[in-house]
């Protein structure tokens, strides 16, 4: 493979690009909501919407993959999220900008698990964890820059800008391809079937956890229980299906303990993390007294750091030091969230960077090794799969956390408002307590940490043997 460098810049420009989308929206909400006099419940749909078809075209990536290839499926997602940008950005109304949202996601659904199954198949085994650590800037940073970035395009030009910002990167991102991915269009295709009972069981178990997820955080007892059964129900049945010649998803992947041990990380990550850094922003905004744009510059630091280490943790991982650099990375993020709840009235702002470097440190650390432990479990043609599955768990995982982390948060703000403390105060000790779950939970994740690979441990062994054998 020539330009090794071109090819992961061009797979990176993707991955940012549906990556910033995933949070850069959400500070335009309330201006969304304003201009068009919708009521709060209906503008959640332009998050919901998207969250729903995202996860939705996931699992077609493997399936397209073998019917047009790596290549046309690449460009191919590419070009439809930035038409689904573009679309966005000129809604007149609600119900198109909802509209708009479904055609940007089923694009921006593909993009991640296309570009990292690019990656795997592009770069060898030994250059794979570097090559997953830079491709990682883009796919981490951009949920970590999109509440600065949106904040700032927001205030100065309006919400239509945060989907404006889509436009020249997808341009851009599809010339590199044509340039630089051009060696994709020797791929074979073949004409597999398509799984419609397993894709139908599949959708189903999806809005039976988003309808889940929202009567977690809305309320509602009847309406939980039936989307509960609905979703046990539905996974059950596409378990089933998964069986027969040709599935929708290769649910062979699982029989890796590698695999399940880096899928369990994934998800107790995904939980963690977007519940408890959904909590960042109300803390600096709420007791503290910074504004939105001050808020979004503390938060800086954190992806500052997450581009200066995450080459270096995916060289450590191509090292075979993956066990090791996961647990570091597990215990630093845990000690961060912890600093977090400590964060009160007067805390320095100094104290608050380095609790943003440690986060964005420990990210890294946590993230590249996973990953490329999550790709070196599996063969090459389950490459497809491994790689939507990790993308269907992180947004799983996201939607749930902050569901759940909601929820405590409202029981634990009632728990301080019950004790006589003042609205503002139970707000600040609800947010710190909420940081406190947030590390336990993601502490939960060294479980499985600690039984991921450690090839250097194989390599030391090796070495003792005596040399002279043949």
């Amino acid at each position: 493979m020539k330009n090794a460098s071109l090819v992961l810049i061009t797979l990176m420009l993707g991955t940012s690009m549906a990556a910033i989308d995933s949070s850069i929206v959400n500070v335009s909400l309330p201006v969304i909501r304003h201009q068009f006099k919708v009521d709060v419940d209906e503008v959640a749909w332009v998050i919901t919407a998207y969250m729903i078809s995202f996860s939705l075209f996931i699992p077609l990536v493997g399936w397209l993959k073998s019917r047009i290839g790596y290549f046309w499926l690449f460009i191919g997602s590419v070009t439809v999220f930035t038409l689904g940008s573009l679309l966005c950005s000129l809604s007149p109304s609600l119900t198109v900008l909802v509209i708009a949202r479904v055609i940007q996601a089923t694009g921006g659904g593909a993009i991640s698990p296309t570009s990292l199954a690019i990656l795997s198949e592009s770069f060898p085994p030994e250059r794979r964890g570097n090559a997953v650590g830079w491709w990682g800037i883009g796919n981490v940073m951009g949920p970590a820059l999109g509440p600065t970035l949106g904040g700032v395009l927001t205030h100065y030009f309006g919400w239509q800008s945060v989907f404006y910002v889509n436009i020249p990167l997808g341009i851009l991102t599809i010339l590199f391809t044509f340039r630089y991915l051009s060696f994709l269009r020797g791929t074979q295709t073949t004409k597999p079937r398509f799984d419609f009972q397993g894709y139908a069981w599949f959708a189903l178990f999806i809005v039976g956890v988003q309808v889940a997820v929202s009567a977690v955080s809305k309320g509602g007892a009847i309406k939980l229980i039936a989307a509960t059964v609905t979703t046990i129900l539905s996974f059950w049945l596409f378990i089933r299906s998964a069986r027969r010649p040709q599935p929708l998803l290769d649910l062979t992947v699982f029989r890796s303990s590698d695999f399940n041990h880096s899928a369990i990380i994934v998800i107790i990550r995904s939980v963690a993390l977007f519940g408890g850094m959904f909590f960042l922003p109300f803390l600096l905004q709420g007791l503290l007294g910074y504004t939105p744009i001050q808020s979004g510059l503390l938060m800086l630091p954190n992806a500052l750091m997450m581009l200066v280490s995450r080459p270096y943790a995916g060289k450590k991982a191509d090292q075979g030091l993956i066990r090791s650099v996961s647990v570091i990375g597990i215990m630093i993020v845990a000690i961060s969230f912890f600093g977090f709840s400590r964060i009160n009235v007067g805390t320095a702002i100094v104290w608050i960077l380095v609790l943003m470097m440690a986060r964005g440190l420990g990210m890294s650390l946590l993230v590249a090794p996973v990953s490329t432990a999550l790709l070196n479990s599996v063969t090459r043609e389950q490459t497809a799969t491994a790689t939507s599955m990790n993308s269907l768990l992180q947004q799983l995982g996201g939607s749930v956390g902050i569901a759940i982390f909601g929820v405590i948060h409202q029981f634990i703000y009632a728990h301080y408002l019950s004790k006589q403390y003042n609205a503002g105060t139970a707000e600040h000790f609800a947010l710190q307590d909420g940081f406190l779950i947030s590390a336990f939970v993601i502490a939960l994740a060294l479980i499985p940490a600690i039984r991921l690979p450690e090839k250097h441990v194989v390599r030391i062994k090796e070495n003792l043997e005596p040399k002279h054998q043949l």
